[in-house]
Formats: structure tokens, sequence, C-alpha cells
């Protein structure tokens, strides 16, 4: 399937403290995170290893290594309270940024900041907590897919019903994982019930 909900105990149990509002920054910023860390077992568990040959400190023998590169790709700023625990899995991976903010009013997201190391032959890890009207996870594959990027692979946290069911059309090459599908988008185009403003909630900016 094109979108998985990931239920797991840890992953529901992370998920109900950052949907509550007495959760402060830093204990958000810290569940934010270790949910992606979670996440990204599921969302990397096919991914093709070679084989090596080593030598423990007592025998030589076979291991395995990741076959493919991993480029890292938050998309700003929310994104960012998702990055760490990935990389810290995947400690080679590279990092790329997106920059988007959107519209208050149309609710169109505008690009002002993009930097990519090379993602032609890399698996592309698209981070991001809220997939709310998709329209910034549809800007972001559209640039991922220009530069070349084949295999995207979206994890966030919370989906939107819409959300959900717009990049499913729009980003057909994409794989999509997430913690939660909420009950619906307000009338500003939040999630319902959700977690509130992502970005504002992990850098305290409201």
């Amino acid at each position: 399937m094109q979108t998985k909900v990931i239920h797991h105990p840890l992953i529901k149990s992370k998920l109900g403290i950052v949907r509550s509002k007495e959760t402060d920054s830093k204990l958000f910023r810290e569940s934010i995170n270790e949910i992606a860390g979670l996440m990204c077992y599921e969302a990397t568990k096919d991914l093709k290893t070679d084989i090596i040959n080593i030598e423990t400190p007592l025998a030589k023998t076979e291991a395995e290594t990741l076959a493919t590169d991993i480029v890292i790709v938050p998309i700003l700023r929310a994104g960012l309270g998702m990055t760490d625990a990935i990389h810290m899995l995947i400690p080679h991976a590279k990092v790329g940024h997106i920059g988007l903010y959107r519209d208050e009013t149309t609710f169109i997201p505008a690009k002002y900041y993009t930097k990519l190391p090379d993602v032609k032959n890399a698996t592309v890890l698209l981070l991001d907590p809220m997939l709310a009207t998709g329209g910034s996870v549809k800007a972001s594959y559209d640039i991922l897919v220009e530069a070349g990027a084949k295999d995207i692979r979206f994890i966030g946290i919370v989906g939107s019903p819409e959300g959900v069911k717009k990049t499913e059309t729009s980003c057909p090459k994409m794989s999509i994982y997430l913690a939660a599908i909420d009950e619906k988008l307000n009338d500003n185009k939040y999630i319902v019930p959700g977690l509130g403003d992502a970005g504002d909630r992990l850098f305290g900016t409201k």
C-alpha cells in the first residue's frame, strides 16, 4: 500500500504526549524525535544490503552493509524536529533541506530555500510531522523528482484524510508512513484533533 499507518505501542504512547497541550517544548521536541526514530525502522525495512567480509575479535565472517545511499530531507522548519533521531540511526546519510512557508490566506505553500545533495541514486526520506492539506509535501515531492529522485519515502506523524488522499494522487511514486490519520481539517486547514502547530511547539515560538 502507498500509505501505511504504523501501529506500535511505543509510538502510540509517545503520540499521546505530543498531542497533549500540556506538553512543553522540551518534551514535545524529544517525543517527536523519538517517534521519528521508531518510524524509520518501518520505512527502511526493505532497503537492500551488500555482503562484506569482516573480522571479529574471534574470527573472519560475513556481514551486511546498506547498498543504497540515504538522503534525509526535512521540510523546514518542523521537519527539523524529526531529523536527529534518523541521522543517528543512519549516520552516513546526507541531509538536504527544503524550505516552504504556507500563505495563511490561500494556504498555498511557497518555496524559499532548497539545498540538496545528489539524490538520483539515493533513497530519500522526506520528513514533516504534519500531512495536512498535502500542499507542502507535493511541492517538496516535485522538487525532489525534478532533482532526479526515484525512491522517495515520506515519514510524517499525523495526517488528515484530505491530505493523505491528495498526496496519494499527486505523488504516485512516493510511499507514505504515518503514526495516525486523524478526523479532518478545520477551516484554518489544521488537523483535528491533531497536535497543533508542530513548528511553534518544537521551537517555542508561540
